[in-house]
């Protein structure tokens, strides 16, 4: 896990006047509305007996604490203690953190980390999303493991064939050889574009739109930092693109958040459809990411073998120590990695 990027943490029609728990990053936070709609995010951990703030309630913009009414406003400072009487100092540890917040296609984002405002990455680019011509829905799928695992199935180009048979990678039966590709920079990314020349009708929903015969289709794989993957593929005038925010809850669990455009049939009464569909894709993947171990992905090139097709995989991995070999990572047990840590899950390896 990585401090210093912004993290999609809820979808922003969930967040109201009333808090609402969020666990990310093996951390509790808190977020609700104030009085002009502004979104607040803190710590969920009261400084006083530890109890935790999503269960108070909001005040003149201010959240109360559940177990003895300590209130706090937006930057996190105690402002009132029930207990006290009038004009007794406040104490100066009665806060709590309070965390940069914007709202952008349709999610909440939280900045993790110490950087400046001016020195922050900025939230990935989603130009679909103010696009007329793109028909979206969304879906959240829980995997029971490692964000870095759930990341890199999604930006994996050899296992569709293999883990998708019996629904889109089918189409791929002709002809399962993955052409070498590149790997492009990316604003804070990567990407990939890969094409396939004999794709023929998969099994399933998506079997009414390919033909019989062997068609071409073409799909660009991006990763953005900190856990952000999109995928679009298109094929004549068929164009899907599926961006999903990989949402790190705790070491074992990951939700991840996904956007589904699509450029046909842009019908609500559709929309289960292919949500069912994309659910039976997503549980092909948990299957095979929930077996895999170790459940993060290691440190060390050398511990998994390697071979051409998983060259943007390892794009990945290089990046991601990048920025651990930084002092960006965190302990994933603590909360942020301090440098003299002897963690051995997120000690850098050689980028050779």
């Amino acid at each position: 896990m990585l401090k210093n990027f912004w993290y999609a943490c809820q979808h922003s029609t969930a967040v109201t006047n009333q808090p609402k728990q969020i666990v990310m990053l093996n951390q509790r936070f808190v977020l609700y509305r104030n009085t002009k709609g502004q979104v607040i995010a803190l710590q969920d951990q009261c400084p006083h007996r530890g109890a935790a703030l999503s269960l108070g309630w909001i005040d003149d913009g201010c959240i109360r604490c559940p177990y003895h009414g300590w209130k706090y406003q937006a930057d996190g400072r105690c402002v009132e203690i029930p207990a006290n009487a009038p004009g007794t100092p406040i104490p100066p540890k009665a806060r709590i953190e309070s965390y940069p917040v914007q709202e952008k296609y349709g999610f909440i984002w939280i900045f993790y980390g110490d950087l400046p405002e001016a020195e922050r990455p900025p939230i990935p680019p989603l130009p679909e999303f103010e696009d007329s011509i793109w028909y979206r829905c969304y879906l959240d799928f829980q995997v029971n493991t490692h964000y870095t695992r759930v990341l890199e199935n999604s930006i994996d180009i050899s296992h569709l064939p293999i883990v998708h048979a019996n629904s889109f990678g089918a189409g791929f039966r002709q002809n399962q050889r993955v052409e070498d590709y590149e790997v492009q920079e990316e604003p804070w990314g990567i990407s990939a574009k890969i094409k396939y020349k004999d794709y023929t009708k998969p099994k399933g929903f998506f079997s009414h739109f390919f033909p019989s015969k062997g068609t071409e289709v073409e799909t660009k794989f991006t990763f953005y930092f900190p856990n952000i993957t999109k995928v679009a593929t298109s094929s004549g005038r068929i164009k899907i693109i599926n961006y999903a925010i990989h949402f790190p809850v705790d070491n074992n669990t990951t939700i991840s958040k996904r956007i589904l455009f699509r450029s046909f049939l842009p019908y609500s009464w559709m929309d289960n459809r292919f949500l069912k569909y994309y659910t039976k894709i997503y549980a092909e993947d948990s299957r095979v990411s929930e077996s895999q171990y170790p459940r993060v992905v290691p440190p060390n090139l050398s511990t998994e073998v390697h071979v051409a097709s998983d060259a943007l995989q390892i794009s990945y991995r290089k990046l991601y120590q990048k920025y651990i070999a930084m002092g960006w990572g965190l302990n994933e047990h603590q909360g942020l990695l301090h440098n003299n840590s002897n963690n051995n899950l997120l000690q850098p390896y050689p980028v050779k």
